[in-house]
């Protein structure tokens, strides 16, 4: 082990983070090195109120270290409030590890990645996300106990009930703008076919939908298609095509002032973190009479198997509060409606009244 986890310490370093607009109060923000295993990562602890924080681990080639800490401080923030929203003791945290998934995490990456969780002694539960396997958490949980995900602490791979959850949620969002939560002959447009938006797409398909996929890997597409008979455009294009519903299951901030005039779908409704660039952009959707299903509210279903998973297999009471997700949004749904607000903000409210008590 080469380096030990650090905040930034020169003055000026501190000050850019403090500043940046994605610091909302966060508790802490560790900058990690390994220099034996090309290990650069950050760990973004938002909050601790209501329990340890959890959040999962995402492998990705930022582009610039910069990207990197403003996914980290986004996703750790909206951890704190998908696990109030969800009724978990627990708080919000995130870690980005800067490498391609596909060409340079390695299992003595992730063996050291565990070691710098371990020593921030429980304050951070890590898990899967993005770029990171159940094979990878294994290797992570070799070195630390504070994991979630594996098959020692209960299911193993949450991306099956994150999936299950935002079905659930589509389901709940058709049935508010529809009428119905049947599925049948609705045309679905999915971006992003990694462990959930395939899982997502595979139970549209059971349900009756007509599916447009997309992903920047070609092989996942060509297994789309044959699955599932399904047409396959450019994962640019996915919120153009002229479909019933929208699903978002890749990187965030893909609703942003460009791409929301572009979108044809009445309802969008995904697994992807962060989808809003800003604020506006809800307020963007609902001029436009699009329903926006709260990535933090619809997603809940991995973070929901990680708590309350237990070793033996007995998945009974995961999925039960995972299918309540769709009753929450339909709650959301009502009094955004009813309070002429977007959903977001009522969710935020929904969260920052747990978070107050």
């Amino acid at each position: 082990m080469n380096a030990l986890p650090h905040s930034i310490k020169q003055a000026g370093a501190f000050a850019s983070v403090f500043d940046h607009p994605e610091f909302r109060d966060h508790e802490d923000v560790v900058f990690v090195r390994d220099r034996e295993t090309g290990l650069s990562a950050i760990i973004a602890i938002h909050s601790t109120t209501l329990g340890p924080s959890l959040g999962g681990c995402r492998v990705w080639p930022y582009t610039s270290p910069a990207d990197a800490l403003t996914d980290a401080l986004r996703l750790s923030r909206g951890m704190t409030y998908k696990n109030a929203l969800a009724g978990l003791d627990l708080g919000g945290g995130k870690a980005v590890i800067m490498a391609d998934p596909r060409k340079d995490k390695t299992p003595a990456m992730m063996e050291a990645f565990g070691r710098h969780v371990d020593r921030l002694s429980g304050i951070y539960i890590t898990a899967e996300d993005v770029g990171v396997s159940p094979d990878d958490m294994e290797h992570i949980s070799r070195k630390t106990a504070h994991v979630r995900g594996t098959e020692a602490t209960g299911l193993g791979d949450p991306s099956p009930y994150t999936a299950l959850g935002v079905f659930t949620g589509i389901r709940a969002a058709a049935r508010h703008v529809y009428g119905t939560d049947d599925l049948t002959g609705l045309t679905v447009s999915v971006q992003g076919l990694g462990h959930v938006g395939f899982d997502v797409a595979a139970r549209l398909h059971e349900a009756g939908a007509r599916l447009v996929v997309s992903d920047i890997h070609a092989p996942s597409v060509l297994k789309a298609i044959e699955a599932f008979g399904a047409r396959a455009v450019d994962p640019a294009e996915a919120h153009r095509v002229e479909a019933d519903i929208f699903v978002p299951c890749a990187l965030g901030a893909g609703l942003n002032a460009k791409t929301i005039p572009q979108i044809q779908s009445k309802i969008v409704a995904g697994a992807a973190n962060n989808q809003l660039q800003t604020p506006a952009d809800g307020e963007a959707l609902k001029a436009r009479g699009i329903l926006y299903a709260p990535d933090y509210a619809i997603n809940a279903g991995g973070v929901i198997s990680i708590a309350l998973a237990t070793p033996g297999g007995n998945d009974e009471a995961v999925r039960v509060k995972t299918l309540a997700i769709g009753d929450t949004l339909t709650e959301i749904f009502e009094r955004a409606k009813a309070e002429d607000r977007t959903p977001e903000q009522i969710a935020d409210r929904i969260a920052e009244e747990r978070l107050s008590a």
